[in-house]
């Protein structure tokens, strides 16, 4: 895979802490996209898909 300079924007809104975790919605800005998580490290596994899906995307494009 070749290294790109993508970057993607992701909007963040904590609606709840519950069992010591957050639980929310992200806005993925560049897909114009909202995901709900229940967890900070669904959170965090969420941003990094998002931001791969990105970057394979940009690939294709730059193709």
């Amino acid at each position: 895979m070749k290294s790109l300079d993508v970057k993607q924007t992701f909007i963040v809104k904590i609606t709840d802490c519950q069992n010591g975790t957050w639980q929310g919605r992200i806005v993925w800005a560049e897909a114009n996209r909202t995901i709900h998580f229940r967890s900070m490290m669904e959170m965090l596994r969420l941003m990094d898909e998002a931001a791969t899906e990105g970057i394979h995307h940009q690939e294709a494009v730059n193709e």
